[in-house]
């Protein structure tokens, strides 16, 4: 460690100190480390290509090349707030530790629900992203093998990927972080040779007029905006996971600007990767009604077909499952820190549990399983609803943008009281602030709307059934029980304690077996 980086290390412990946290997973995350985790959660090869299908049926061609950055800039101005807030309050909590902070009353009961948001999203958004690995592993193994890709193989797939996510984190964030730096190339190199050989190898190409302004409309329902407004959903979904920074801060250097950077960084180069991503495979469309009824079940697949043939397409979909496999294990480590941490502040049945840490790898192994099995859980559904995928990613847009915005709405209250940290907007807080705030109110109501009519059990988006749970529960158990013990992130100790607490864990970390683990 150079000398920068170990004053940088003993300002981030101190910090987090003062924060009343001692510091017990392991600091060696670089600037470029910590971009990298939310610019994988993001993966534009992951959101963007397993939602392509429904991106073709709800509103086509123009839903996806004028409604990308249309999204995308709304995204940036909730991740330029959010980042803000970050800089203040780096620790793995991230956003309920923010609403508690910030709230002037009830800061508990905010910090509650920020939590149970919080939480449901990250499940929702591990779920998401694994669901549609598991959807192009099932393509693959269609154009190898011939086995069809029925909902019981999806599933078994889906099982399978979630089981490998959880036993990479369980090894450590060295190696977490190392794939993660790698995840990045892929991502940016795969989307530039994606494009490169399908619009060299198509056919023909579509015209622009057409690729930034066709409509399509199989939803069943009759308005254009209407459609087009759901067909966001593609470009919302993709742009979720970016928290990842904040739950990643207390194993961040110089976090406090790092963590924010990487917020920010990660929305802006998604935004141009992905745009540059949708407007080449629109420009490729060869039969839009035979890509939206492949037998491989995911439409890009047969885009690839369609222009570079069976070996072409077989090697850019490896390309694609190798940036959701980085995408499913990212989602899993932030997923986990965050559980974690909200453990940590006794908010979760059993917490004791899942918040020990494992000295020897000092990652919160029993969380990472605890996220694996209720993202499988989730993803269950999908064994009778058909549209059970895009209901798992609108609960994952609902619960982490409600997640996200609740801090920020609560730094907009707290006005000058608010106490900045090295990275900050200055002037522009509040016209920032606002327009995120609104953004997010708009898509929370938007995303639990009916996506396809008629409306059947097969169809229906149980997106709202998910939400009304968590939020009947989470607010059920505040009232009758959680007010009167839960009073927000608790203090470990006074910086004397907090030291004795690391030293402690460092001295088990030398002994301990890697199976061990500790409080």
């Amino acid at each position: 460690m150079s000398k920068d980086e170990s004053s940088a290390h003993h300002d981030d412990v101190k910090r987090l100190h003062e924060l009343g946290y001692a510091q017990v997973l392991r600091r060696q995350m670089k600037s470029f480390s910590n971009f990298a985790v939310s610019f994988t959660i993001i993966s534009v090869l992951s959101g963007c290509l397993t939602l392509f299908g429904y991106g073709m049926n709800t509103g086509g061609p123009v839903v996806m090349t004028v409604g990308w950055p249309l999204v995308g800039l709304l995204v940036t101005f909730v991740g330029l707030a959010m980042a803000e807030v970050c800089s203040s309050y780096p620790t793995a909590g991230g956003l309920y530790f923010w609403s508690a902070k910030l709230a002037r009353r009830n800061p508990a009961a905010w910090s509650w629900f920020t939590g149970w948001f919080n939480l449901l999203g990250e499940v929702a958004v591990t779920a998401g992203i694994d669901f549609g690995l598991a959807y192009s592993i099932g393509a693959l193994l269609y154009l190898t093998t011939g086995i069809t890709p029925t909902p019981p193989v999806i599933i078994t797939i889906y099982g399978l990927v979630l089981l490998a996510h959880a036993l990479l984190n369980t090894l450590g964030i060295r190696l977490v972080a190392l794939l993660n730096d790698v995840s990045v190339w892929w991502h940016v190199l795969g989307v530039v040779i994606i494009v490169a050989a399908v619009m060299i190898g198509a056919p023909h190409l579509n015209s622009p007029s057409w690729v930034f302004t066709h409509f399509v409309n199989n939803t069943g329902f009759s308005p254009g905006v209407y459609v087009f407004l759901l067909g966001l959903l593609l470009a919302q979904y993709t742009f979720t996971g970016y928290d990842a920074s904040a739950h990643m801060a207390e194993e961040t250097v110089n976090a406090a600007v790092a963590a924010p950077r990487g917020i920010v960084n990660s929305i802006l180069v998604s935004l141009v990767a992905g745009w540059v991503l949708l407007i080449g495979l629109n420009f490729v469309i060869q039969d839009y009604k035979a890509v939206l009824g492949t037998a491989t079940g995911v439409p890009p697949v047969q885009i690839f077909l369609d222009t570079v043939g069976k070996t072409g397409g077989i090697l850019l979909l490896l390309i694609v499952i190798g940036a959701q496999f980085f995408c499913g294990m990212s989602s899993v480590t932030a997923n986990s820190r965050m559980l974690y941490a909200f453990s940590r502040d006794g908010a979760v049945p059993g917490a004791q549990l899942w918040h020990k840490i494992n000295p020897k790898t000092r990652t919160p192994t029993n969380s990472i399983w605890f996220c694996v099995v209720f993202s499988f859980i989730l993803g269950l559904p999908y064994l009778w609803n058909a549209t059970a995928y895009a209901a798992v990613t609108s609960i994952a847009v609902i619960g982490l943008y409600i997640a996200y915005i609740i801090p920020v709405y609560l730094r907009l209250r707290a006005g000058e009281s608010f106490q900045r940290g090295p990275w900050h907007l200055g002037r522009w807080s509040k016209p920032v602030g606002w327009i995120a705030v609104g953004w997010v109110v708009f898509i929370s109501v938007l995303f639990c709307l009916p996506q396809v009519s008629p409306i059947t059990w097969s169809t229906f988006n149980y997106a709202p059934i998910a939400v009304a749970v968590v939020l009947a529960i989470s607010g059920g158990w505040w009232l009758l029980s959680a007010r009167h013990w839960f009073k927000g992130p608790k203090v470990q100790g006074n910086p004397d304690e907090l030291a004795a607490i690391e030293r402690e864990l460092e001295n088990l970390g030398k002994a301990a077996p890697a199976g061990s683990s500790t409080d």
